[in-house]
């Protein structure tokens, strides 16, 4: 095992953080982010399996890729508390972090759909391209609790620091899309109530992703649009960032989170709207949980920029909470799964009202 204890200096665009780099014995990056250099020698750490395999197949009718990782039916499955893999190092416990404190992590996945160095065709020869890219898990805090409202806005400041590291990291690397997001709630399919999100890094552009990216290149200006529609829409705002639920919404109460000026990922936001986004991160979270009064089941991501360049892009982040009212979820059958469209029971200016009054 080694572990490089050099604590580097990152130049955030909102505060200055340290970033640590420990190599794990399996070959797997961990790197640990902090307000202060982090100390302390590594002790045991979960390791990956070298049997892991997956592979990418296009669907000639849809034009989409579908990734096939049959490894992954061994992750960990509702872990006990004690047996937390995302919880630091300590009395006896071995876990993905070997470290008995740490304020934010990143590590590769120990069951990775996409990796580094995958072969073509390694299951079956169908694959038209290889699983290369990452996935990585994000570890918001090492406590075993809480929510991107309850870690506070340091913590939050902190994760878009590190988010924007590792956006930096893998477009120099070539990755064709970067996503970072949060799955939330067992509703979800969550299986590990730690306080976590995940990057995935892809070797191609996703269509959903590439339909923006083609109506941003074409002129659509989302900013504008925002501005026109008078505020109805609008949930909060904060330093030259909005909240909203979109007038074209797919899941009740969805809302998303942009800068009020074209900006094509976090990377390129101010000090000021990196702690606004920070500030709404929370404010959403709290308005989604208090508006049935319990922890709200969600999808999040980070919509940015296809490989980081396209300036005519607009980066927000998008909340699809999956609950159309207390206890009822929104379930998507038939028509949703087989056509695409949509049928949502909340009308967003509705659901605006409703999140803007909590």
């Amino acid at each position: 095992m080694t572990s490089d204890v050099t604590n580097i200096l990152l130049k955030g665009r909102a505060r200055d953080v340290y970033r640590r780099d420990h190599a794990k014995a399996d070959g797997r990056a961990l790197r640990v982010y902090g307000y202060s250099p982090h100390a302390g020698e590594p002790g045991e750490e979960l390791l990956a399996s070298a049997s892991d395999q997956s592979e990418l197949r296009r669907d000639p009718l849809r034009d989409t890729w579908s990734l096939y990782a049959p490894h992954r039916q061994a992750r960990t499955f509702n872990p006990s508390a004690a047996a937390d893999p995302l919880a630091p190092a300590g009395g006896g416990a071995v876990t993905e972090i070997p470290f008995r404190d740490f304020e934010l992590a990143i590590f590769d996945n120990r069951f990775p759909s996409l990796k580094p160095g995958a072969p073509a065709g390694a299951l079956t020869g169908w694959a038209e391209g290889p699983a290369r890219g990452r996935c990585e898990v994000v570890v918001y805090t090492s406590a075993a609790e809480g929510s991107l409202h309850s870690i506070g806005q340091d913590r939050r400041v902190l994760l878009l620091e590190a988010l924007v590291d590792r956006y930096l990291a893998l477009h120099a690397e070539g990755a064709a899309y970067v996503m970072p997001f949060e799955n939330r709630g067992e509703q979800v399919g969550v299986t590990l109530p730690h306080p976590h999100g995940q990057i995935y890094s892809f070797p191609f552009v996703p269509a959903p992703q590439a339909a923006a990216a083609a109506a941003f290149a074409a002129g659509y200006d989302l900013t504008a649009d925002h501005l026109g529609w008078g505020g109805r829409f609008d949930v909060a705002s904060e330093g030259g960032v909005s909240a909203f639920c979109p007038p074209f919404a797919r899941f009740p109460f969805e809302t998303w989170i942009m800068p009020r000026r074209r900006c094509p990922g976090p990377w390129a936001m101010t000090a000021d709207e990196i702690e606004a986004l920070a500030a709404l991160l929370g404010d959403v979270t709290r308005r989604l949980d208090a508006l049935f009064g319990a922890p709200m089941p969600y999808m999040m991501s980070f919509q940015a920029a296809p490989g980081g360049a396209a300036r005519d892009y607009q980066f927000t982040v998008q909340f699809f909470p999956i609950l159309r009212d207390a206890g009822r979820l929104k379930f998507l059958a038939s028509v949703e799964q087989h056509t695409g469209v949509f049928t949502v029971d909340v009308v967003p200016e509705a659901a605006a009202e409703r999140l803007r009054a909590l």
